[in-house]
């Protein structure tokens, strides 16, 4: 960073309600600063609140411009490894942590926390939920600053539930979903809005089933090149079982090619009477509609994903993401001031109150007002396991491989066994 003056860091309690923040203050005046954040929020209501944070932040500190720059997710996943080896690299963005965050922190392209954010006795770090940062941490080094943790669950129309006569509470099991699948398709009613053109919509089933069946410990095991791997019995019957629901035709018609934004119209819309999605489904549902209101959230109920008669997890295990934001190593020291202003307790609340996310900061769970955000905080609290996406923890070149083979097998073209293998095989080449 050019600066007409030396920086200084100095850390210094912030009377937001949890009170501890890295600040970083310019010694004498600086020369002007521009923070460039990627990120891939879709909901203008929330990119609104990010807008007014940073707007106020600029106001306190002059000279600092942070520049909001966004990237659709699938553009972010493609251009994101090219953009952070170019001269327009972002200064922070967004990360769902796991083997990919590892492999970028490994390689150099990331700015390590470690030592910044455990600075004066570790104030900045210690206003986090600790497993938060120990998510997010590899090898001993932090990799990205948290945001917000989440959970995938099925959201349903409650509706289009009565119409068919399926009653949510009484869905306990894998069985039981089938059976509520069965009737609903009885009644006239597409069951599921499926997005299998971006593929990880998908494995959503493949890795829930996979955690029901295997638990904790098959999993661990297969991804450490252990046992059997991939090729685990309870891997092979999670494959059956999405296969089995695949057969009964369960998603709306085209759900092959249909994008994330698109899925969630589908159920905005209401013509799908439930979806397997994030914890902020309610709101994202509502800006993918075709009318841009969507379902009244009155008639959106939720409820998680059911276990597995036999299966050796638990149905408290939970699946969802642990996001943070990933400093690029050339970033100015702003930077990290920024991101310690925007995650503080403050400002986490008011992002939780508009129904954004399950807030990391400590002293901001008093922020999660909606209901339905709500029930995932609480299905949070009481995880017995929580596992990131699949996709991500097992890095890019593995996880492309599940999402591909979770499509393969529910659309017919794969065999549970051979998606087994395939994975089995690029984990195996992943390790050379």
């Amino acid at each position: 960073m050019k600066a007409k003056a030396l920086l200084r860091t100095r850390f210094i309690a912030r009377s937001a309600a949890t009170g501890l923040a890295l600040l970083i203050a310019a010694g004498s005046a600086a020369a002007d600063t521009t923070v460039k954040w990627l990120h891939l929020e879709l909901d203008p209501n929330y990119v609104a609140i990010w807008r007014r944070i940073a707007d106020k932040y600029q106001a306190e500190h002059p000279g600092v411009k942070i520049e909001m720059q966004f990237l659709e997710n699938e553009a972010f996943k493609a251009k994101l490894p090219t953009l952070l080896q170019s001269s327009d690299a972002p200064d922070f963005f967004y990360s769902w942590g796991g083997g990919v965050l590892k492999q970028q922190l490994a390689t150099g392209t990331l700015m390590d926390l470690t030592e910044a954010m455990n600075a004066k006795d570790g104030a900045w770090v210690k206003s986090y939920n600790p497993a938060a940062v120990k998510g997010l941490s590899y090898d001993g080094k932090i990799g990205a600053v948290p945001f917000k943790m989440g959970t995938v669950s099925f959201f349903y129309n409650k509706a289009l539930f009565a119409k068919a006569g399926v009653d949510a509470a009484g869905i306990k099991s894998w069985d039981d979903y089938l059976v509520a699948v069965k009737k609903i398709k009885g009644a006239g009613i597409v069951p599921i809005a499926g997005g299998g053109g971006e593929k990880w919509p998908i494995h959503f089933y493949w890795s829930y089933l996979v955690m029901r069946n295997g638990g904790q410990k098959v999993f661990d095991t297969a991804k450490t090149g252990e046992g059997e791997g991939f090729n685990d019995p309870a891997i092979i019957k999670a494959g059956d079982q999405l296969a089995e629901l695949g057969k009964l035709e369960p998603f709306q018609p085209g759900y092959l090619g249909a994008t994330w934004p698109q899925t969630l119209g589908v159920f905005g819309d209401g013509k799908a009477a439930m979806i397997l999605a994030f914890e902020n489904t309610a709101a994202n549902q509502r800006t993918n509609a075709g009318d841009g209101k969507g379902l009244d959230p009155e008639n959106i109920g939720r409820f998680a994903f059911p276990a597995v008669t036999g299966g050796a997890g638990a149905a408290t295990d939970t699946l969802g993401g642990l996001n943070g934001w990933a400093v690029t190593k050339k970033a100015p020291a702003e930077t990290l001031d920024f991101l310690a202003y925007l995650t503080n307790a403050e400002n986490e609340r008011e992002m939780a109150k508009a129904g954004m996310l399950i807030p990391v900061a400590v002293g901001a769970e008093d922020g999660v007002t909606n209901p339905l955000l709500h029930q995932s905080a609480e299905q949070l609290a009481h995880s017995t396991w929580h596992q990131n996406f699949f996709d991500q923890d097992l890095g890019p070149s593995v996880g492309r491989v599940v999402n591909d083979v979770s499509v393969a097998i529910v659309s017919g073209q794969m065999s549970p066994a051979d998606g087994a293998q395939q994975i089995q095989e690029a984990f195996e080449q992943d390790q050379l």
